[in-house]
C-alpha cells in the first residue's frame, strides 16, 4: 500500500481522537414535573472502515428519557463530527455514542441506533440500550 493511500490517514483509535468534552448538558428545567422522550436524528453520520478506508454513512438515532439534563444539539452535532475520519467498527460506534451520552447526560434511559448504508449488498443496524 502507497504511503499517501487514503487507508494511511485513517485514525484508528477514537479513544483518544473522539472527545466527549464537546458534548453540553443543559438543564432540563421539567425534570420534577414529568418524563419525556427525546428523539434526536443525524441522517448524515460519517465515518470510516478501520479495514478497507472507505467512506461509511448512516443515520444515529438517539431516543432517550433524560432526568436533570438534556443535550445541546449544536455541541452533539460537533460531537458526531469527530468521527469524520475515524476508523470505527459500526458495533463499536454505536457503544461509544452510548457511553458517551450517558457519561455526560446521566438520563433515565437511552437507546442509540445506527443505521448505515448498504455495502457490498449487506445492511447493517445496530443498537445499544441502557436503563439507570
Amino acid at each position: 500500500m502507497k504511503e499517501n493511500s487514503p487507508k494511511n490517514k485513517i485514525q484508528k483509535d477514537p479513544v483518544d481522537i473522539i472527545n466527549p468534552n464537546v458534548i453540553e448538558a443543559i438543564d432540563y428545567q421539567y425534570s420534577t414535573k414529568r418524563d419525556i422522550e427525546i428523539r434526536i436524528s443525524q441522517p448524515e453520520f460519517t465515518s470510516v472502515c478501520p479495514m478497507t478506508g472507505l467512506p461509511d454513512f448512516g443515520t444515529i438515532t438517539i431516543v432517550y428519557c433524560p432526568d436533570k439534563k438534556i443535550v445541546e444539539l449544536k455541541s452533539l452535532k460537533y460531537y458526531f463530527l469527530q468521527y469524520r475520519n475515524v476508523g470505527i467498527f459500526y458495533e463499536h460506534l454505536v457503544n461509544r455514542i452510548l457511553d458517551d451520552l450517558v457519561l455526560k447526560l446521566e438520563p433515565k434511559q437511552m437507546d442509540v441506533f445506527g443505521e448505515f448504508t448498504s455495502r457490498g449488498g449487506i445492511e447493517t443496524m445496530v443498537s445499544a440500550s441502557y436503563n439507570s
